[in-house]
């Protein structure tokens, strides 16, 4: 498929490419250029910032939690999803991704908790990780007070936020927690080989490119051989059975496209119920660009019918 034109036209605008620094002030500007985008959210019912312990003492994770504004249930528990957003572990917020929040709890009639999980370089791996696993073990114990089924609780993100919903699913089934019912993975990282066939096809020219990828993964982890490390990686993963279900979605100019498909594989051949999405013409980070791209609405409510979907009989 072509280009779609609204990724054309994103692309042929002046972007705000920032060099790669290793210093944290430079990376804390590039941060405030990538903070919040435009315009106002969708309505919904309710919104509250909460700091919940993190996984260390010491360690506390501001989350902001979103109810939907209307109902189609008729019971007043909701389905969950504790949303991990993107920006390569290093950049990415609260505000980066209210609209998309605020448009997942509509689309799927179910509470949000967006983690504000510690960013590389000041906190490396495995940081995010244990931050994003604590939110949700948090999330399954307040479900009652939160208005969540435990039951139906998903985990999901976009690019890293898709590697931490992974890495969640992951650590929640070996711990044996078993509170991840379903994984939303949008566009996910899942390995840190920068030479499959979509990097060298989509590494330059579409937003993402293989020079950032490479600065996000040096960032993130303390030192190559964590690459290897399936909570960093969870393509290195020894086995993918016994995970949850999974929605695995990707982008045709996306660097990380095989990436993606190669997961979806591994999950099925594991034998986990997975159904996967190819968005034609688009560039990696469509979905939060939802002024932008009319396929981002698409995406939003596909995911939010799989969402409405969980516990219904063959959510397979």
């Amino acid at each position: 498929m072509p280009l779609d034109p609204q990724a054309k036209a994103f692309l042929e605008q002046p972007q705000p490419a920032p060099p790669f620094p290793r210093d944290t002030a430079s990376i804390n500007e590039i941060r405030k250029l990538t903070s919040r985008l435009e315009g106002d959210p969708e309505p919904v019912a309710k919104v509250e910032d909460r700091v919940i312990p993190g996984p260390d003492d010491g360690v506390e994770i501001p989350v902001r939690i979103y109810w939907p504004g209307a109902s189609t249930e008729s019971d007043s528990q909701k389905a969950g999803l504790v949303f991990f957003h993107g920006g390569g572990w290093v950049l990415g917020n609260l505000d980066a991704y209210d609209h998309l929040c605020h448009a997942l709890a509509n689309a799927g009639d179910c509470v949000v908790v967006s983690v504000d999980y510690r960013l590389a370089p000041e906190h490396r791996f495995p940081a995010a990780a244990e931050d994003s696993y604590a939110a949700t073990v948090w999330t399954a114990r307040h479900a009652d007070e939160l208005g969540i089924d435990r039951g139906r609780i998903a985990v999901g993100g976009d690019s890293a936020g898709g590697n931490l919903a992974a890495v969640v699913s992951l650590m929640d089934r070996d711990r044996g927690t078993s509170h991840v019912a379903y994984q939303v993975l949008i566009y996910p990282i899942t390995d840190a080989n920068l030479e499959t066939p979509s990097y060298i096809e989509n590494g330059a020219g579409y937003f993402l490119t293989t020079e950032r990828m490479a600065w996000f993964w040096e960032l993130y982890l303390n030192d190559a051989s964590e690459a290897a490390n399936p909570y960093a990686a969870p393509l290195q993963a020894e086995s993918l059975a016994g995970l949850p279900p999974a929605y695995v979605m990707t982008a045709e100019f996306d660097p990380l496209l095989c990436e993606g498909d190669a997961y979806a594989d591994r999950l099925e051949v594991a034998g986990v119920s997975v159904e996967r999405e190819l968005y034609d013409g688009q560039i990696h980070g469509f979905v939060r660009r939802i002024d932008l791209y009319d396929r981002a609405t698409v995406a939003i409510n596909r995911i939010g019918q799989l969402i409405r979907r969980l516990g219904d009989q063959g959510n397979d």
